[in-house]
């Protein structure tokens, strides 16, 4: 693919001032507070720009640097939303991006809003998931093995900072998120779902329930586990069994191995049925 450059004057000469009010703006959404009183996020990199983009999201703003535009995707992007594309120095890009080594590419757009399904057949619901590349890793992993949403109540870590959404790299534009609900407003949403809850010693195995009941999983954080309030949910409590006396897995890792054993059972039963 060829890039042409833009054609509006305002993207040919960078932004060079910190002060200018679309990177002070930008770099605001750094803060949690500011993410959810604006209802925006922030962006980095041709991948996770490209999803949202393709998801329907248009950005507010894209900054982007002279030398991103040496990658053909990023020139497309860039060409692609030239109406809202400023050219910055480097200087500027590295106020912006939340990496070390940044991409080059940084946008504003607005914070998904996927609408919660009217039927859940399959939850899950984290609990003091504080480690942002685990958090990603969940959502990433939620999203592919086909759950209908994931409850994220108060006391895990922001799952729209700059950090989850590169490690989720483009799910939050695909899987329903319910973030940040207080815990009294938790037992509505897992209402006629079978709730089960990780444990890293229960007796009962993943692979031993019937996950092709309307059902819950629940995931708590690897230094503290889930709370009281998660453990009263549950109604049972499974294991992934471990060889070579490995104390547990990641979280991530552990619900992607569940959850894909949930999606493996009702393929398994679609199939059945259609026989």
């Amino acid at each position: 693919m060829c890039f042409r450059q833009p054609t509006v004057q305002r993207t040919v000469t960078p932004i060079t001032s910190l002060q200018n009010p679309k990177v002070k703006a930008a770099r605001a959404l750094h803060r949690r507070r500011q993410r959810e009183r604006e209802g925006k996020i922030l962006l980095e990199g041709v991948r996770l720009i490209a999803d949202a983009v393709d998801a329907g999201y248009v950005p507010e703003f894209l900054f982007y640097t002279e030398s991103a535009l040496e990658n053909e995707q990023a020139a497309a992007l860039v060409e692609s939303l030239q109406e809202v594309a400023w050219a910055v120095t480097d200087e500027i890009m590295a106020h912006l991006a939340d990496t070390v080594t940044p991409q080059g590419l940084v946008a504003v757009v607005p914070r998904p809003a996927l609408p919660w399904p009217p039927a859940v057949t399959l939850l899950l619901l984290c609990d003091g998931v504080r480690d942002p590349g685990n958090m990603g890793t969940l959502i990433r992993a939620a999203a592919g093995a086909g759950v209908d949403g994931i409850v994220v109540p108060r006391g895990n870590v922001d799952v729209w900072s700059p950090k989850v959404l590169r490690a989720a790299m483009g799910a939050h534009f695909h899987v329903p998120l319910r973030a940040g609900v207080e815990w009294a407003e938790v037992p509505a949403l897992l209402t006629g779902l079978r709730v089960r809850l990780a444990e890293a010693c229960a007796a009962t195995r993943y692979f031993e329930v019937d996950w092709s009941l309307p059902s819950a999983l629940i995931v708590g954080g690897e230094a503290s586990g889930v709370g009281e309030t998660s453990a009263r949910l549950a109604q049972e409590r499974i294991s992934i069994p471990l060889a070579r006396d490995i104390e547990s897995l990641n979280v991530g890792v552990a619900a992607a191995v569940i959850l894909f054993e949930a999606r493996r059972q009702r393929l398994e039963r679609t199939a059945h049925e259609h026989s």
